[in-house]
């Protein structure tokens, strides 16, 4: 059964990850110099939660190109507009910074005019294939059934208060990690879990900065949830790491930690992979909705499973960690008092 194979796997996988650290520090490397790099050079694609505008979400009886919308709102005098498809070809998605004097319920109003202003300007794809017109025997592009189904307006002031705040929940998630760790085991594996979670949350921001994808606040809801998920899967490896210390009479720094990550394989796998399941099937089923979420979740676990492996226990071990240092401090007088 399940059991069985678990424990067969603790006691005969006798990989050397901490022998392949030198390479993981350079894969390591290598992904964080790009991702720092690009968050320097290109910053993050910030949603309308964070940078504060207008959403207006439009959908039409049939297939639309974006290349014309965007073209129309630019005849229109809209010619800041952010457009993109969101989840079918016939669903629009418009995106306005936000502008002094003009509320969410005037821009939405001069988008959705423009829009069913234009005459036989939006090409589109008809069901047979090729391309017509999406228009009507009448001209105007309203005969195309053009529905404004939402409107989202973040003010620029709101959106900079929740930067911050966004900003300061990981720095205080991060603190408390620090603390809790060097109270539960000791100061050097408080270090190391906090350098694998800076390294999960970088390589994950890094990416969505690479990638272009919109960081919103479900987006950093996710990277929260990851720094929990991947803390979680460390704690795990410490936790083992601490008993072997203290069992295991034999055996180097190097080797002992070594067989406590072994040992733990099989649990980090498993969690790992019925995770990845769940997040994979919110990514393809789940729309575009919580699209950013399920990407974030799918970076995150991925990263965080392979940081609590190949970063946390290395970065422990870098910092000089001793079998002395985890065993348990005798009291001054306990060997007299136990005494008849």
């Amino acid at each position: 059964n399940l059991r069985q194979q678990v424990r067969f796997f603790q006691s005969n996988t006798q990989f050397d990850f901490l022998g392949k650290r030198r390479l993981a520090l350079s894969l390591s490397g290598l992904l964080l110099v790009l991702g720092v790099a690009s968050l320097g050079l290109r910053g993050l694609s910030f949603g309308i939660d964070f940078s504060g505008g207008t959403l207006v979400e439009v959908s039409y009886s049939e297939s639309v190109d974006t290349v014309m919308v965007r073209s129309t709102l630019k005849k229109a005098g809209i010619g800041d507009a952010i457009v993109q498809h969101f989840g079918t070809s016939r669903d629009i998605l418009v995106r306005l910074p936000a502008s002094q004097g003009a509320g969410s319920a005037v821009q939405s109003s001069a988008v959705m005019d423009a829009l069913r202003g234009a005459k036989g300007e939006m090409l589109a794809e008809s069901p047979e294939g090729g391309i017509q017109r999406c228009t009507s025997s009448s001209g105007p592009i309203s005969d195309c059934a053009i529905q404004m189904r939402r409107v989202e307006f973040v003010g620029p002031q709101v959106g900079e208060e929740l930067t911050e705040k966004g900003g300061l929940a990981m720095l205080y998630a991060l603190i408390g990690i620090l603390i809790y760790v060097a109270w539960r085991f000791e100061w050097r594996f408080a270090i190391g879990a906090v350098i694998a979670l800076l390294h999960d949350v970088l390589i994950t921001l890094g990416v969505f900065s690479v990638v272009g994808m919109e960081f919103s606040l479900p987006v950093l809801a996710a990277i929260l949830a990851v720094i929990g998920y991947s803390l979680n899967d460390t704690i795990v490896v410490f936790d083992r790491i601490r008993e072997n210390f203290r069992k295991m009479r034999k055996g180097t720094v190097t080797d002992i930690m070594n067989r406590s990550v072994n040992q733990t394989l099989p649990r980090t796998v498993l969690t790992s992979m019925t995770t990845l399941l769940v997040v994979l099937t919110l990514l393809l089923a789940g729309g575009e909705v919580i699209k950013g979420f399920a990407a974030a979740l799918l970076i995150g676990v991925i990263v965080g499973t392979y940081s609590s492996i190949f970063v946390a226990s290395p970065a422990v071990l870098a910092l000089g960690i001793a079998r002395e240092d985890m065993l348990p401090v005798v009291k001054e007088g306990a060997e007299s008092d136990a005494l008849p």
